[in-house]
Parts: C-alpha cells; structure tokens; sequence
C-alpha cells in the first residue's frame, strides 16, 4: 500500500519532467509502517521528451536470502549468506508475496552448469565473463571452461575472426580464455624483426599485399622505370623457416601499381584498380590460391565505376568488395564508395547513394568493424583548391536501409566532434588494423614533418565518445609502415614488408606487430 498524496506528487514530477525524491509508506504483514525512499529521474529522447525513467529505491529495512545452492557449494554459499546476515543483523524480513526478494536473483545458480553456460554466460562480452568469475566459485569454475569462452568470443567479435583466430600457431595451447584477454587489453603486444628466405625479383615499390589464413601475398608493383608489373609471390608464415615463392598463374591481370589486392571468401583474391601501362584502370580479378593450378579469372562487373589508383578497398560479408576514393584520370581526388557482391553469378557494381560525402581523398584507408560498419581514416583530401594530409574519421552502417557518412572525430566537419586523449597526427598511406571487438589501430604512413610514424593509436568507434589513446608496445617497430605494403596475418598480427630504410623492395626484412602471445 503506497500513500495517495506521494503517487499524485510522483505524477506531477514526471509530467513537469522534473526528477523526484520523496518517501513510499509501505506495510508489514503485521500493520506496522515501513519507510522506504524512491528516487525516480526522467530521460528525454532526441525531441526532448520523457522516453525513460530511472528509479532507485532505498529499503530502510531488508533481508538477503540466498537460497539453497546444489552441489559442492553449499557450505560456501551458506558461509557467504552469514557474512551478509551478520552485516544486517538489526534488519527484520521483508515479505514480497510468498517469496523472499532476493531469493529468485540468487535462484540463477540453482540452473545446472549446461544451462547456465549455453543460455546465459555465452551471451555476456569477454570483459563481463572475467568480471564474473570474482562472483562465487561455481561461476569461477564456469569461466575457466574453453567451450565458454569460444562462444562469447565468437558472439562479441563474429564466427569469421574466431575461425581465422582457430588457425593461429599455438592458439589451443594458449587458449580462449587467455587470446580473449590479450586481444582485449593488448597486453601482449610486442613488435619483433624478421628476416625470411627467397626473393621477390625483379624489386618493386608500390607493390599491394594481402594475407590470406596465414600466408602473404604479394601481386604486382611499380618496378625500374615506372614498369607495371603483373606476378604473384607467396610467403607462407607457417612455414619453419618461411621464404618467399613465385607462383606461376595462369591468366594474369595486366600489370599495375598503386591497386588494391583483398582476400574475399577464404581463399580468393581480388584485384582492382590502379596505374597500368595504358593509364588508370577500373577491372576486377579474382584468383584461388587453392585452386590447382591457379589461374586468374577476369569479372566482367556491369556498370563500374571510374578508373582510379591509391583508392581504399575492404571486403564485407565475405563476398563484398568495397571501394572508396582514390585519383582519376585527371588528376580529380574522388569522394564515390561502390560495392560489388562477388557472390552473384555476374555481379553488378553499385554505387553507395549518400546525402552527403567526406572530402575527396586518396591515400586513406577503410575497416569493417561491428559487422557491417566501415570505418575511414586519414589521406590526403580535398579542401577547395587544397589538398591536406587528413586525420578525420568517418563511418558507414551499410546495414541501414539509407546508409550515410558520419563524422565520428575531426574538426571542421558537419557534425564532427573532438576526441579526447591524442589524436593521430595527419597522414597518407598508413596503416589501418581492424582488432576484435571493433576497435580500429593506426600507424605508419606519410606524416608531415615526421622520419618515422610507428607509434600506435587506438581508437573503439563503438564507444559513445570515441577517444583516440596511444598504445606503447615493446620492441624493434619499423621506422616506416606504408598501407599498401602491410598486411594483417591470422588476426592477430600485422606485418610490415620492408627494409629499416623504408625501401619497399627490401623484402627480405619484415617487422610484425603481435597483438597475441601465441604467436610470439
């Protein structure tokens, strides 16, 4: 039974959109009065209307029942509730119906470990299963469970990075438990020097790479006398003692440079774009590495867009192409993203229709993040007659039925908003890691005024205010990290082909970045 007059002043509050704190006169089953306080706080929506109310109840009287808990844990659980009973030794029961209020809270534990495992833990993020383990020690006994772990891992970061995470060297023996916490902290973090066998000849610049599992790949570039070149080589990291291959395909690409090279479903690679020897080219190739033998195959997409180089390209779904910028034929910086769905018997380019566009860019690159979101950094972009190294960044849901570009950080755009911590100085041509979780690493690239741009940024678009932080990581980084020459391996590592110098074609020396112990 609750006071007339307190219902009608909570009403009054909420329609004035006012918060509210007042006292709520409950009854004992013996007649007594109970003073409990309530504090009820309203929430406006975008038009400034009440669209949620926080309420908070303060008991001046309670009593904690645990309940009985099956099993081993028992004694334990009973040894807890004292603990909590002596702390409220004055209080007397409070009655809610035939049951005690925290009896069907605690009731949780009386599920078998099956049940709670499969339909409650495994829907919690990494960060929650750690923090709940500290709870009692059926629950800690729970989250040292692998099968847990690989199912809260594959929920929070998708079926596709835990299957290519299954593929990492020593993954098993270092478990879910332990990849989730370093993946998720960056702990681990170390960069390391390699030097691997072979040789990519004749050398080249401009080259694009790309890992597909755990081996790089490696498809044309700009070689003496700005020579397009169109062959493939292999580095399979595997490998005890890798070493680059040349792969002789069948049906090669006409050569190029300053393209991009993807992975698409598994095993494929898709070439498109860049410089060739008759000018800027806009064709699609695709190759299966499996396949035996190897063979390029041309897709003759309907409706492409216009040819370009130093555009940015990611792949979505799997099956998706996604390009975005890059320079025209003119000279003209671009400011168009198409997508192609490689999955359809002749695919169709479509360009993405948006009320409004960043600047024209090249040089920038685009992550997938949070399933179908993408993400764009950094290049040199267009500002009236100007071009400018750029560090703003802007995102795209292209699971919305009328996708649009947000500004998420920067200065100067329509609804931008300045990060906290330190943002990345401007730049071109760097590096864009996509980590689990949705979090998004920068490094390397051109950078005005700077011989070297190894330092590390992290940003996490998902958050409500993202904020730009700088991750410090042991080791021998590379002076310089170039986007087309940089690949990310078993996602878990990204690798940096080229020399101390910043020689593109010194391709002997690799620098990895390892975000994971596993692989270290």
């Amino acid at each position: 039974m609750v006071d007339s007059t307190v219902v009608s002043e909570i009403r009054r509050c909420l329609d004035e959109g006012i918060e509210f704190q007042g006292e709520l006169l409950n009854f004992r089953k013996d007649g007594s009065p109970l003073m409990n306080r309530l504090q009820l706080t309203p929430i406006y929506g975008d038009d400034d209307t009440i669209t949620h109310v926080i309420g908070i109840q303060f008991f001046t009287e309670t009593n904690i029942d645990l309940g009985p808990v099956p099993g081993s844990f028992v004694k334990e659980s009973a040894k807890l509730a004292d603990r909590f009973r002596s702390g409220l030794s004055t209080y007397r029961p409070f009655p809610a119906g035939d049951r005690n209020v925290c009896r069907g809270i605690c009731g949780i534990l009386q599920l078998s470990d099956e049940v709670l495992y499969l339909k409650v833990l495994s829907r919690l993020t990494p960060r929650d299963i750690a923090s709940i383990g500290s709870v009692c020690r059926q629950l800690y006994a729970l989250t040292k469970n692998e099968d847990l772990w690989r199912m809260v891992c594959q929920n929070a970061w998708g079926s596709e990075t835990t299957s290519v995470l299954e593929t990492v060297p020593g993954a098993k023996r270092l478990g879910w438990g332990r990849l989730a916490r370093e993946l998720t902290t960056l702990e681990a973090a170390a960069w390391r020097k390699l030097t691997v066998g072979g040789a990519v000849e004749p050398s080249r610049c401009n080259f694009s790479a790309c890992a597909v599992g755990n081996r790089v790949v490696l498809f044309g570039g700009e070689g003496v006398d700005m020579q397009p070149m169109n062959d493939t080589f292999v580095l399979d990291l595997n490998s005890s003692s890798p070493e680059w291959q040349h792969v002789q395909v069948s049906s090669p690409p006409p050569g190029r440079w300053g393209h991009t090279l993807s992975c698409v479903n598994g095993s494929h690679l898709v070439v498109f774009g860049g410089c060739g020897r008759q000018g800027l080219l806009n064709d699609v190739f695709v190759l299966d590495l499996d396949a035996k033998p190897p063979s390029w195959r041309e897709i003759p997409g309907l409706a492409p867009p216009l040819p370009r180089s130093w555009h940015s390209s990611c792949t979505l779904d799997g099956t998706k192409l996604i390009v975005s910028g890059g320079c025209a034929d003119s000279g003209v910086l671009l400011s168009d993203t198409f997508l192609l769905d490689l999955s359809m018997e002749k695919p169709i380019w479509r360009e993405i229709p948006v009320a409004w566009t960043p600047p024209s860019r090249l040089g920038h690159t685009l992550s997938v993040y949070g399933g179908r979101k993408i993400l764009m950094f950094g290049g040199l972009a267009k500002s009236g007659p100007l071009r400018f190294r750029s560090s703003d960044v802007f995102s795209m849901d292209l699971s919305e039925e009328e996708p649009c570009w947000r500004c998420v950080t920067g200065s100067g755009m329509p609804g931008a908003g300045n990060p906290g911590g330190i943002a990345p100085p401007p730049r071109l041509d760097h590096v864009a890691v996509s980590l689990p979780g949705g979090r998004i690493l920068i490094f390397g690239g051109s950078v005005a005024g700077l011989h070297s741009a190894s330092q590390l940024y992290l940003l996490d678009p998902t958050d409500e205010k993202p904020t730009w932080r700088i991750l410090n990581v042991p080791g021998r980084p590379p002076r310089f990290a170039w986007g087309h020459s940089t690949c990310v391996v078993g996602g878990t590592r990204a690798i940096v082909l080229g020399g101390q110098t910043g020689e593109e074609w010194m391709l002997s020396e690799l620098h990895e970045l390892s975000l994971a112990s596993s692989v270290i």
